[in-house]
C-alpha cells in the first residue's frame, strides 16, 4: 500500500461534470445532448451544450488508445452502438398481425414492446454517460485536448470520412460544366454572389494545389539526387570492400561490431525503460481504482444504514400510534392516558392523540 494515496482521490469533486441530459432516436440515429459543468481555467466557458453521435464517442476513445503517453493507464472501454433493431422488428410484426388477435392482447403486447424500447434506450443513453463520467473523474484524462474539444466544440466533429465514390462525386460536381451551361454562360449574365464566391475559391484552391505540385516535384528531383549520391557512395564502398587487406578488414568488422551492440544496448535500454513507466502507471491507476471503489462501497454501506435506521423509526412511531388507538377503543379515554404516562416515563416523546381529542 502507498501511504496517502488514497488522499487524492475525491468524490465530491465537482470541478467538473459530464452528463447527457437529452437524447433524441432518429431512424438509426441517437443525438445524445451532452451538459457539461466546470471551473476549470482550461475551458472557454463554465457550462456548455453541445449534441454528440455514437461515432464521435467512439472516435474520442480512440484518441485516448492511440496517444502514446496514456500507455499503462485504464482506458474506459467505448460504449456499444445503440441497437433498436429487434425491438423494432417486433413492433413491425405485431402491427402486422393486428387482426388476428384482439384488441386487448394488442395493446397489451404493444405496451410491452414500448417498454422494452424505453429500457433499451435508457440504457444505452446511460452508458454513454458512464463513459464521459469516468474520463472527466479520470485527473489525468479530464485534461485531454480532444477530450475538451468534444465538450466545447458545439459543431459537428466530422469524424466519419468520406469514401472514394463519395470524393469522386464531389470533384465531378464541383469541376465538370456541360455544353449546356457552357452556352448560357456565354450568353446570359446573371451574377450570384455565392457561385462567384465559390468560383474564387476554386480558382485560389487550383492555384495553391499548382505550386504544392510544383513544390513537390522539386522535392522529389532532390530525392532522386540524394538518391543518385547514395548509390555512388555504395559503390565505393563495394569496391572498398574487395580490395584486399585483411587489417583494414578487421578493422571495419569490430567497428560494425561495436556500432551494433551499442544501438542493442541503447534499444534494450529504452524498452526497459518504457516497460517500466508503464509498470508504474499501470500500478498507479490499479491503486486509484481500488480505492475510488472502496470509498464509493463505504458511501452506499452509510447511506444503507442510514436509511435502515429512518426506516426503523418510522415503523416504530407506527406501531406506537397504532397500539394507542387500539387501546382508545377497547378501554377508554383514562387507560390511554395512563398509558401515555408509562410511555413518557420510557421515553417515548412524539404520540399523535388528534383522536383522543376528538373523543
Amino acid at each position: 500500500m502507498m501511504p496517502g494515496r488514497s488522499e487524492t482521490v475525491d468524490l465530491t469533486d465537482n470541478s467538473l461534470l459530464v452528463d447527457i441530459s437529452d437524447a433524441l432516436s432518429e431512424k438509426d440515429k441517437v443525438k445524445f445532448t451532452v451538459h457539461t459543468k466546470t471551473t476549470l481555467p482550461e475551458f472557454q466557458k463554465p457550462e456548455f451544450l453541445v449534441v454528440r453521435q455514437h461515432e464521435e464517442f467512439v472516435w474520442l476513445h480512440d484518441r485516448f488508445e492511440e496517444n502514446e503517453e496514456y500507455a499503462g493507464f485504464i482506458i474506459p472501454p467505448a460504449p456499444p452502438r445503440p441497437d433498436f433493431d429487434a425491438s423494432r422488428e417486433k413492433l413491425q410484426k405485431l402491427g402486422e398481425g393486428e387482426g388476428t388477435m384482439t384488441k386487448e392482447e394488442f395493446n397489451k403486447m404493444k405496451q410491452e414492446l414500448e417498454a422494452e424500447y424505453l429500457a433499451t434506450f435508457k440504457k444505452t443513453v446511460a452508458m454513454h454517460e458512464v463513459f464521459l463520467c469516468r474520463l472527466a473523474h479520470h485527473p489525468v484524462f479530464r485534461n485531454d485536448h480532444n477530450f475538451r474539444v468534444f465538450l466545447e466544440y458545439d459543431q459537428d466533429l466530422c469524424v466519419r470520412g468520406k469514401n472514394k465514390m463519395e470524393v469522386i462525386g464531389g470533384f465531378m460536381k464541383s469541376f465538370s460544366k456541360t455544353t449546356d451551361e457552357l452556352l448560357l454562360s456565354a450568353t446570359v449574365k446573371d451574377v450570384n454572389d455565392f457561385f462567384e464566391q465559390e468560383k474564387n475559391f476554386l480558382i485560389e484552391y487550383h492555384t495553391h494545389l499548382k505550386d504544392a505540385t510544383a513544390k513537390a516535384d522539386r522535392m522529389t528531383k532532390r530525392h532522386k539526387d540524394v538518391a543518385d549520391s547514395y548509390i555512388k557512395i555504395s559503390s565505393g564502398l563495394v569496391q572498398l570492400s574487395t580490395i584486399d587487406n585483411s587489417d583494414l578488414e578487421k578493422f571495419l568488422t569490430k567497428v560494425a561490431e561495436t556500432f551494433e551492440k551499442a544501438r542493442a544496448e541503447v534499444a534494450q535500454q529504452q524498452a526497459c525503460d518504457k516497460f517500466e513507466q508503464m509498470s508504474d502507471k499501470a500500478k498507479e491507476e490499479l491503486m486509484d481504482f481500488k480505492t475510488r471503489r472502496v470509498a464509493a462501497f463505504r458511501k452506499n454501506l452509510i447511506d444503507t444504514a442510514e436509511l435502515e435506521l429512518k426506516h426503523a423509526k418510522v415503523c416504530f412511531d407506527v406501531s406506537v400510534v397504532t397500539s394507542f388507538l387500539v387501546l382508545n377503543n377497547e378501554k377508554g379515554a383514562g387507560a390511554v392516558v395512563q398509558e401515555l404516562s408509562g410511555c413518557a416515563q420510557r421515553g417515548v416523546t412524539k404520540v399523535w392523540t388528534d383522536d383522543n381529542s376528538a373523543s
